[in-house]
């Protein structure tokens, strides 16, 4: 059975995640659409300070920023988008961040975690790993593209996003198995020239939305 068909989320097929305002204030200047702030170890007074300052800059490129975990300072600073992981969603107030008119991003990583997170009704699911990712150790293994597929297949015209492992040449084939965005992080943050990578990337992901 396939959710109702809802108004899809507004997403690039280029969705970067950085992880500070730094980061974030680099790249807008480059043309992105999407971004995820992901903050990770900053004090409470430091993650409301880089939230209320990542929504202003944002606000001024035309830049749809979603906040990583913290939906309640996403609240407070006036934000549009919140991103929970399946851990923070069980702790997170769903209820009080959709009356705030939030949209929601949720993490899954597995069909039990899907059937959890489509009964907080998100605006859009994100999957991963689609591949194995240097970033961080994973506890599940590689997804790949028939998972994408599966996914598609089961929430019809929600937005699906694939994440990790996902290069420049990889992400035609993560559009084609059915997904909507592709969020990277690995891809441009290492790369010699990270500029020059987020170019590449936003380049492809114009032409991507021009084919729809």
């Amino acid at each position: 059975m396939t959710p109702a068909a809802s108004k899809p989320a507004l997403l690039s097929p280029f969705y970067p995640i950085v992880p500070d305002l730094p980061w974030l204030e680099r790249i807008l200047p480059l043309g992105v659409k999407t971004v995820q702030l992901r903050l990770k170890d900053a004090a409470p007074a430091e993650v409301r300070r880089q939230i209320r300052a990542a929504r202003e800059s944002a606000a001024r490129t035309g830049c749809t920023l979603i906040v990583n975990d913290y939906w309640r300072e996403a609240i407070e600073a006036g934000c549009e988008w919140v991103h929970l992981g399946q851990e923070d969603l069980a702790d997170a107030d769903v209820v009080r961040i959709k009356a705030a008119g939030l949209k929601l991003g949720l993490s899954t990583h597995s069909p039990e975690e899907l059937e959890i997170a489509l009964a907080a009704k998100p605006d859009y699911v994100a999957l991963g790993p689609i591949w194995e990712t240097r970033l961080k150790a994973m506890k599940w293994a590689p997804q790949g593209l028939e998972r994408v597929r599966a996914w598609k297949q089961r929430i019809g015209a929600l937005p699906l996003v694939g994440i990790a492992g996902i290069t420049l040449e990889r992400a035609p084939s993560v559009l084609e198995a059915g997904a909507n965005s592709c969020a990277v992080i690995t891809d441009f943050i290492t790369h010699a020239d990270p500029e020059a990578r987020i170019r590449q990337w936003q380049a492809w992901a114009d032409k991507a939305a021009e084919r729809g």
